[in-house]
């Protein structure tokens, strides 16, 4: 009897290891892939891939995107979706260059005002899917319509923002030592990056423990997996749901600054897509749309997958926008094609 029992246990303790190799597969996978890839773009394209400051280019560029698309995985893990976050970048966009330069703002002040946008729509975003359960696409559908329109609202022609703090905090450079490279005269030139990825990098670290080691991030991974289980095990299920739209809204406004920190204007096509791209890097960083699993740091390297492929495309000549969609979409297509054989290999 008692062999019996040891023999159960550890054939449990077995298969909680193996549903644990199981759960981090796609976080590995979609890193071998962007390394393989960022690797053979050092290999046979060489120039801007083989200097440091290449990289920090694109976690300048993509900075927005990164905090964008951690919000959007946190919606997924529990089995949302928000569409809004494009439209959202851009109002917080559009509303802080008006409160600069023709509010009489200052810099503090356009911040609360990008918080304040993301807060308000996390506010009533959230309580409309939670609590009223309404369908959270046709709800983030309105948003971002809202947010558009809202945006042309508040300005309707694109400039950029002449405000001298603002420039100053715009341009500031923070420099990475011992990361830089020599150019064609033989100076040194030291990589930097910009106070947007700085942000964008406490984003992802935050939201990484939060996800892992708190007891909201369990919930959300437990609803995300199955509602009514989750109810029977004592979570508020509608609270957690709340609180996810709540964050991925107040993280697009974070976002928002950050992008308008990179651009220094305000314009109504400001981040036109970006809630398509936070989409894909998050599917890509192995967050499934079916709710339950997700990674943070596979989302960030989603992110830095989604731009390094858009740079190949166009190192190799391939400059027309079909290009760069048709090679999103087959890698898109390809990391579908992971999650089902993964996702399979799991309930097997």
């Amino acid at each position: 009897m008692a062999t019996s029992s040891k023999t159960a246990a550890a054939a449990k303790q077995t298969k909680k290891k193996v549903s644990l190799s199981d759960q981090n597969l796609l976080l590995v996978i979609t890193i071998v892939i962007f390394l393989v890839m960022y690797l053979g773009a050092i290999i046979f394209l060489g120039g801007g891939f083989r200097n440091a400051q290449n990289l920090f280019n694109i976690l300048m560029q993509q900075s927005a995107l990164i905090i964008t698309a951690c919000g959007m995985s946190l919606v997924m893990i529990t089995g949302g979706i928000d569409i809004s976050v494009g439209g959202v970048v851009a109002l917080v966009c559009m509303s802080c260059a008006v409160c600069l330069d023709y509010m009489g703002g200052n810099v503090p002040l356009s911040i609360l005002v990008a918080l304040g946008i993301g807060l308000a729509y996390g506010v009533v975003q959230g309580f409309l899917v939670a609590y009223l359960e309404i369908q959270p696409f046709i709800i983030s559908l309105a948003g971002m319509f809202f947010a558009r329109g809202m945006t042309t609202i508040v300005h309707s022609q694109p400039f950029n923002v002449e405000n001298e703090a603002f420039a100053a905090l715009k341009n500031t450079r923070i420099i990475v030592p011992g990361m830089g490279n020599t150019n064609r005269l033989g100076n040194y030139v030291d990589a930097y990056i910009n106070i947007g990825v700085i942000i964008a990098l406490l984003v992802v670290i935050l939201l990484f423990v939060m996800l892992r080691w708190t007891k909201l991030g369990r919930a959300f991974y437990a609803v995300g997996g199955n509602s009514q289980s989750a109810l029977m095990l004592g979570i508020n299920v509608k609270r957690t749901k709340f609180i996810a739209h709540l964050m991925c809204s107040l993280l697009a406004g974070v976002a928002g600054y950050a992008f308008f920190l990179y651009v220094g204007s305000g314009s109504p096509s400001h981040a036109s897509g970006m809630e398509m791209d936070a989409i894909a890097s998050s599917i890509i960083g192995g967050t499934l749309l079916t709710g339950g699993v997700g990674n943070i740091i596979g989302t960030f390297v989603g992110v830095l997958s989604l731009s390094t492929i858009q740079n190949i495309v166009s190192s190799i000549g391939l400059d027309d926008a079909w290009w760069t969609g048709i090679t999103v979409a087959a890698m898109l297509c390809l990391f579908l094609i992971i999650q089902s054989v993964v996702t399979s290999r799991k309930k097997d």
